[in-house]
């Protein structure tokens, strides 16, 4: 029998954590930020050292009391990749746990970046698990990572192989033919894993309501490029923001901005900090096409450079695109770093407005403090990394699951995978199953 504690990510979009029991093992599946509270509480998306108990209160992190006996019992903690609301909790309550991390390379180097950037000690055992690579578990258990793409580099399902069958753990992803960094999905193991016998799916639900196939990265580089290459840019500073973590976005921002003949600035911790862990295990190489500066202190004294050298021969790539205060793009915005913005310097959010209120006031304040500098504003250059409604219907049609657990997702949301499995032949409450925070499900 396989018993599961849907703990986090089930009434939200974020704060991610399962747990799955399966005879004496307890194994748990991410360990994230619920990052609207989190940056309330810090004023930033970058990790600083907070206590854990002001984390839960603040609806932050993971209520890990609430797995009870399980949390002596868990062996195993398995991000599926680097973004915060799966792997941000890990500093402040890893060390609560007597269990083996496993993650992929640059996972495992953004986190341990997070923890020493703050002098932030975990007790943890952690052990590399590359892109479609396999390791057995205690009570002959069985971990696989399956290749996938999604916003961030080395996302990975995580299936577990039990005596009951697969339990696949798909969140996040999107199923990307046309990647611009890494490989395509991992179509052929899936389909595999289908013949195999995989007894539950757990699976992102944030687009399950859109009837569509969500588009490759590709379409967001030539986004970009319209916008960069395609307007008149001559004598105008350009400052770009995006994902800190989205390396191929980077990428892309870095290709246009030497075909410019700019210089390239990345100003920002957590620019520095996501950036160098992708140079660290060899996936990018930025120092090599852009300065990366990651102090405030540095910052400014950057910035006063870059006016006095004039602003139009350069690009500068900026942390705070959510509108944070204490993000790089908010202090020049404000006059903090004392920057000067000019009429028509370009300011492009290759982003979306994740759309809970802090930051829908954070962004709404940004905005308008750039168009009292008369600024043009480029927004939502950007596609999604989660998957959409078709994606979710072949991902069911490659892996044919005996249950579908819909994961990563606010109500509505759920409910628009659950009502997919419907479509397809599942029944509420018997096959498809509608899981709360703190609900537990036996399988």
């Amino acid at each position: 029998m396989a018993e599961i504690i849907t703990l986090g990510g089930y009434n939200e979009v974020g704060k991610n954590l399962t747990a799955v029991k399966v005879g004496k093992q307890v194994v748990i599946f991410d360990m994230g930020l619920h990052l609207e509270n989190y940056i309330r509480v810090a004023e930033d998306e970058d990790i600083i050292n907070l206590k854990a108990k002001m984390l839960i209160d603040e609806g932050a992190v993971p209520d890990i009391d609430q797995l009870g006996e399980w949390k002596k019992q868990a062996g195993y903690i398995i991000p599926t990749h680097a973004h915060l609301d799966h792997i941000g909790a890990i500093p402040f309550l890893g060390n609560q746990f007597k269990a083996n991390l496993i993650f992929t390379p640059y996972s495992a180097a953004v986190l341990n970046a997070n923890i020493k950037n703050e002098g932030m000690k975990l007790s943890n055992k952690q052990t590399i698990l590359n892109v479609n690579g396999s390791i057995p578990l205690k009570d002959g258990l069985r971990l696989e990572f399956i290749n996938v793409t999604h916003s961030t580099p080395q996302t990975v399902m995580a299936a577990l192989h039990t005596p009951e069958g697969v339990i696949l753990y798909a969140n996040d992803f999107k199923f990307d033919m046309y990647p611009t960094l890494g490989k395509k999905p991992n179509f052929k193991r899936l389909e595999e894993l289908g013949k195999e016998g995989v007894l539950a799916l757990i699976c992102d639900s944030t687009y399950a309501n859109y009837a569509q196939k969500t588009p490759s990265e590709s379409v967001a580089k030539e986004m970009l490029r319209d916008v960069m290459i395609g307007t008149q840019t001559k004598g105008k500073c350009i400052i770009v923001t995006t994902f800190s973590s989205h390396l191929a976005r980077l990428k892309s921002i870095i290709e246009f901005g030497k075909k410019l003949n700019r210089r390239i600035v990345f100003l920002g911790r957590s620019l520095a900090k996501y950036s160098l862990a992708g140079e660290d295990i060899g996936i990018v190489n930025f120092s090599k096409e852009a300065e990366i500066v990651k102090y405030s202190s540095k910052i400014k004294r950057k910035l006063k450079t870059v006016m006095a050298d004039g602003k139009e021969k350069y690009m500068l790539v900026v942390t705070g695109h959510q509108g944070e205060p204490k993000a790089t793009l908010s202090k020049m915005a404000s006059g903090e770093l004392g920057f000067r913005f000019d009429k028509e310097d370009h300011v492009i959010f290759s982003c979306k407005t994740i759309p809970s209120k802090t930051n829908i006031e954070n962004r709404t304040r940004l905005e308008n403090e750039l168009k009292d500098f008369d600024v043009r504003l480029f927004t939502d250059i950007h596609v999604s990394g989660h998957a959409a409604r078709e994606d979710l219907r072949d991902l069911i049609h490659l892996v044919k699951p005996k249950h579908i657990i819909p994961a990563h997702g606010e109500r509505n949301m759920t409910l628009g995978l659950i009502n997919l499995a419907e479509t397809l032949g599942y029944s509420k409450g018997e096959t498809a199953h509608h899981m709360k925070n703190g609900g537990r499900l036996r399988l």
